[in-house]
């Protein structure tokens, strides 16, 4: 037999007052992102800056695309998938723009800028400048190839350039995302001597850029050229951050 248990005590309906603790009181600090604190606002003229630019964007490699040239090749090139590239962030910043969501993280757009930016670079300096040792002629070409060429090339990259100087926030990139922007570009170029090596002989378009040429150059310049284009291509994405951190605030309310 167990032995009875004794009834529990009642709870004293009046519990003392516990002793004041000495000293003063003191709040922890609380780290609030200012995102959390900030209502979001609509920014309508911004959604249709970057749907125009989207636009532009898709229009040059739609001109491309129809210009005459194989589709595999016109989209193996660097400036074309940089182009689409573009135009999906810029759709996916004016969605954000237009709903009033978060932006898109500064490291995607700051990295989609260079990219087209190197492009419009590596055009400008190496491909339509008669005076380079890889210039691509006179450029003789159709009507529309032209446009498509001075839309991707010149159009788009100064509307992009545009958007990230006055529609985004300043001092958001950082040094040490400057070489995985380089990521893509070496992947291009493995990618690019890959596709080469595969054709068949006598394939046009072998290689789509000069400076890659290995039936005309060899594997040991062409090394070189991709490693000469990478340390410029690397000095542009360092001076891209450098800017982005002493650039004015243009108009209030970006994000």
């Amino acid at each position: 037999m167990t032995a009875p248990t004794s009834p529990t005590p009642p709870i004293p309906r009046d519990l003392p007052d516990l002793p004041p603790i000495p000293g003063r009181a003191a709040l922890l600090p609380t780290v609030v992102p200012p995102r959390a604190v900030l209502l979001p606002v609509r920014r309508r003229p911004v959604a249709a800056f970057r749907t125009l630019i989207a636009l532009l964007a898709l229009t040059g490699v739609a001109l491309e695309l129809t210009a005459g040239g194989p589709v595999a090749d016109t989209l193996s090139n660097f400036t074309i998938l940089s182009g689409i590239l573009l135009a999906l962030v810029m759709l996916a910043s004016a969605q954000c723009a237009w709903s009033a969501h978060h932006p898109l993280p500064a490291s995607l757009t700051g990295a989609t800028l260079f990219y087209v930016v190197a492009a419009a670079l590596v055009h400008h300096a190496l491909l339509a400048n008669p005076t380079s040792p890889f210039a691509l002629g006179d450029g003789a070409g159709t009507g529309w190839q032209t446009a498509a060429t001075h839309i991707l090339h010149t159009v788009v990259p100064v509307a992009a350039a545009l958007d990230w100087l006055l529609f985004t926030t300043p001092g958001q990139l950082r040094q040490r995302q400057a070489p995985g922007w380089l990521l893509y570009p070496l992947a291009y170029l493995a990618f690019s001597l890959a596709r080469g090596e595969l054709l068949p002989p006598g394939t046009q378009a072998h290689y789509l850029y000069p400076f890659l040429d290995v039936d005309q150059h060899g594997y040991k310049s062409v090394l070189g050229n991709a490693l000469l284009i990478g340390l410029a291509l690397y000095a542009v994405a360092a001076l891209l951050v450098a800017l982005d951190h002493i650039r004015p605030t243009l108009l209030r309310g970006r994000r």
